[in-house]
């Protein structure tokens, strides 16, 4: 079990990010000081020290110069500190993430701290070079744009939903994206944010679903100093951090009733005041959300508001499942590749034909994260110049039961036609033709409008 040391003096987020860490797996120690982390860190026996760049009376970039590579750290930067973790970088942290961050981005980058050599301090001939590489490095936390990665994507269903990022793009319509775990449903909403009139100003991510629900309201709005326990400085809320640009609610219809009802009233008002403030702050911010449940059902129980999901839902997109991305899978698989080539100093060349066989015939539930997560597990476990069968999770070599009537068909033509079968049974009723295909109405409304099925 890696031992981490996280050092920030914003107590409430401190606890936040290590009870997420604990979940995980991971032994976690919190400071809020520079002096009171020199003492622990003397004391040894650490994988990995996470630590903001701000700290009181104490510069972040210190304990990068005296630690020297000797210790995988990571820095934790506020939106305009670019600056700081290029010059970081150069000293020796192994990377940076940028506040807020989703808890997934954390993970990615702790994963390849933990699994990469200590990074000795990088000496560029100049400060232009440091930047772009670590543009580079961050771009490479998860899938990125076509812009970022070079990507070459051409399924239909990519270049769909390429059409209507661009369509929406330049309006300041609120989008909810829609689509299961791990289909890039950020990265989308980063494409649209980089093709927005806004792509010069803030884009800010915040993961509802790792927010306690006490806390929230501090999240969103921010707090003063001495507003509740804990709350030793203060605090500049999402909404204010991403003024002027884009607000990116992922996991929204985690949030807490109460909660909703804090995010309304800040999206109908445009205003809002931190914790332990009487002074209202205007703020103008585009609202991108993101969720792998069904929102509508949700409404329909009364677990989330339905006023709420109008003001979310002004433009829908449903990102398509790795699955039904005919035609991507060997870019994004070969992307991965290289990926990890670079970060475990492997020179893995290609992909076998029966591995290229497993990939082509698996269902990827996953999808694209489990896709990544497979091709590094399976560079690190390579000796070799190509990547075999063994190199494979056990999951992926399992026998699926499939329809045995496909005959001539694709996967997509069979749901098609199953979709449409459904359908004339049920008289069009596609209330009764969602159960009859064992799936939720809404799910059945996104396939109708992704097979674009002209249905009475």
């Amino acid at each position: 079990m890696a031992k981490i040391l996280i050092i920030e003096d914003d107590a409430a987020f401190a606890q936040m990010l290590q009870k997420f860490l604990i979940r995980n797996n991971f032994e976690v120690l919190v400071s809020h000081t520079g002096a009171d982390a020199e003492n622990i860190i003397k004391e040894g026996n650490l994988q990995l020290v996470i630590t903001d760049l701000r700290l009181p009376n104490y510069d972040g970039l210190d304990l990068v110069s005296a630690l020297q590579g000797k210790i995988p750290i990571i820095v934790m930067t506020g939106y305009a500190e670019v600056a700081s973790a290029v010059k970081a970088m150069k000293m020796g942290a192994y990377d940076y993430i940028s506040k807020p961050f989703t808890p997934d981005q954390m993970l990615a980058v702790i994963d390849g701290a933990l699994q990469a050599k200590p990074l000795e301090p990088k000496v560029k001939s100049a400060d232009k070079n440091q930047e772009k590489e670590l543009q580079v490095q961050r771009a490479q936390q998860g899938v990125s744009s076509d812009k970022t990665t070079g990507l070459l994507l051409v399924s239909d269903a990519t270049q769909k939903l390429e059409e209507y990022i661009s369509l929406v793009a330049p309006t300041d319509m609120s989008v909810l994206i829609i689509g299961e775990s791990g289909t890039g449903k950020e990265v989308t909403a980063k494409a649209i944010h980089e093709k927005s009139l806004r792509k010069e100003q803030p884009f800010v991510a915040l993961d509802c679903g790792a927010i306690p629900k006490e806390l929230a309201s501090s999240e969103f709005f921010g707090h003063l100093k001495g507003s509740f326990t804990g709350a030793i400085a203060d605090k500049i809320g999402s909404f204010e951090a991403a003024n002027g640009g884009t607000l990116f609610l992922d996991e929204v219809g985690n949030l807490s009733y109460e909660n909703q009802m804090q995010l309304l009233r800040a999206l109908q008002e445009r205003k809002i005041k931190r914790i332990g403030s009487n002074k209202e702050i205007n703020v103008d911010v585009r609202i991108l959300s993101a969720t792998n449940e069904d929102l509508k059902a949700a409404v329909e129980k009364g677990t989330f508001r339905e006023d709420l999901y109008h003001r979310l839902n002004e433009f829908s997109l449903q990102i398509p499942a790795l699955k039904d991305r005919h035609g991507d899978l060997k870019a994004f698989a070969n992307y991965f590749l290289e990926k990890f080539n670079g970060k475990l100093g492997k020179q893995v060349a290609d992909f076998s034909p029966e591995v290229w066989n497993v990939f082509n015939t698996y269902t990827w539930p996953g999808n694209i994260r489990e896709l990544q997560n497979v091709i590094q597990r399976a560079v690190l476990l390579s000796t070799e110049n190509t990547i075999e069968i063994h190199a494979l999770p056990a999951e992926l070599l399992e026998k699926k039961d499939v329809p045995k009537d496909f005959g001539a068909l694709s996967k997509a033509d069979f749901e098609k036609e199953q979709i449409i079968n459904a359908l004339k049974k049920t008289n069009y009723n596609k209330s009764k033709a969602a159960k009859l295909l064992q799936v939720t109405r809404k799910t059945l409304y996104n396939r109708i409008n992704y097979y674009d099925l002209d249905v009475l």
